[in-house]
């Protein structure tokens, strides 16, 4: 590296124009003699290491510093006794820069695997940034820097990415169980991949002062699950309330038709949630849902509303679609089973006349025109 390149040191110091460079070596190339009596100018944000016959000497603080051995000790044992202390010395001054590097990136160039609780084994990718700071200089020129003349964040930032990304999946192997439950936990995932490199870095002389996740990110399809998913969260709560409108529907009925309509309306409210159910789901009866959806069926007599062939109310407003028994004896409107008139109290069956149904067989009060069960002409 240039031996007979020598170059006379008097004024030691060093400028970073740039903002990366960690280590600046003065001279930058071969060895400098540095005159007896120089003068040594470090910065608030820097340390000097001297480097003399290849081995490192205690750092410099802060401060201006005349290079003679009677007020630095530690350089009796590099400026040479035989020349009366007056000779230069041929060594090399490395700079630190201890300030924080911030805004340093690290991620996944390929996606990692990971084998989620719900999901199963999927391919994630995560992106994020980090600071360092330089804690024992001497240490980071032994094990990273060399004799490099100037070494700067782009010469670490991909190595130290690697480190914080093959400790990342441990990390995420052990805390997280499924990226379901990732939302608000990038935080508590962060702190702890600090604490996981803290051993890492200390290797280098290093300290990890600030770690982000700013993105964990599945596969497209994978994303796409997760979507469909909180479509069926917003599918549940709709079903919800429409169990909630038929409740309140059939109480309602239940309170115009006395305790017979009240008996009705218990059982009715069993029913509604299995029949609302089916009626979404494109399963109620003989009618679909894409006739609701094309108005093909059958409508509320009410509000006009599309209707499957079969349902008992209204999905719309909640209007009674069942056609009412009538006693043979007062004509009194009573629901479908009744086994007495809740009026004359007269035995319902032995006065109530039905018509059966030529396509279905179901039994149906005399004079319908339309079948109670299938909907088809009697």
């Amino acid at each position: 590296m240039g031996v007979n390149n020598v170059v006379f040191l008097e004024v030691l110091e060093c400028f970073d124009d740039t903002g990366q460079e960690i280590v600046h070596r003065l001279p930058e190339q071969g060895s400098g003699e540095i005159k007896y009596g120089a003068q040594l100018i470090v910065r608030d944000s820097q340390a000097a290491v001297f480097y003399y016959h290849g081995k490192a000497y205690d750092a410099f603080g802060a401060g201006r510093h005349t290079l003679k051995t009677a007020n630095i000790p530690i350089l009796n044992k590099i400026l040479s006794v035989p020349w009366a202390l007056t000779s230069p010395v041929r060594a090399e001054v490395y700079f630190v820069n201890m300030k924080i590097f911030p805004n340093l990136k690290w991620g996944t160039k390929n996606p990692v695997a990971f084998k989620d609780s719900e999901l199963g084994l999927i391919r994630l990718r995560a992106f994020g940034i980090f600071n360092i700071r330089v804690v024992q200089p001497v240490l980071f020129i032994n094990n990273l820097v060399g004799t490099q003349g100037v070494f700067t964040t782009d010469h670490i930032e991909e190595f130290l990415s690697k480190v914080i990304l093959s400790r990342f999946n441990d990390h995420l192997g052990e805390k997280l169980d499924s990226i379901i439950n990732l939302p608000g936990r990038y935080d508590e995932l962060s702190e702890g991949l600090i604490k996981k490199l803290e051993e890492d870095f200390s290797h280098y002389g290093l300290v990890l002062s600030h770690l982000y996740i700013n993105s964990i990110t599945p596969p497209q399809e994978v994303q796409q699950a997760i979507d469909d998913k909180s479509k069926l969260g917003v599918f549940d709560d709709l079903n919800e309330l429409l169990k909630m409108k038929a409740a309140m529907a059939v109480e309602k009925i239940s309170e115009q038709q006395g305790e017979a309509g009240a008996g009705i309306g218990m059982g009715m409210g069993f029913m509604m949630p299995a029949m609302f159910s089916d009626l979404f789901n494109g399963r109620g009866g003989n009618g679909t849902s894409a006739e609701m959806q094309t108005g093909n069926g059958p409508k509320c007599p009410d509000c006009q509303h599309s209707v499957s062939k079969d349902a008992r109310f209204c999905p719309a407003c909640g209007h009674q679609l069942l056609i009412f028994q009538q006693c043979g004896e007062c004509g009194k409107n009573l629901p479908p089973g009744a086994m007495f008139c809740s009026k004359c109290g007269v035995p319902v069956q032995q006065k109530l006349k039905e018509s059966k149904c030529s396509h279905c067989g179901a039994d149906n009060l005399k004079d319908s025109v339309f079948c109670n069960q299938c909907g088809e002409r009697i």
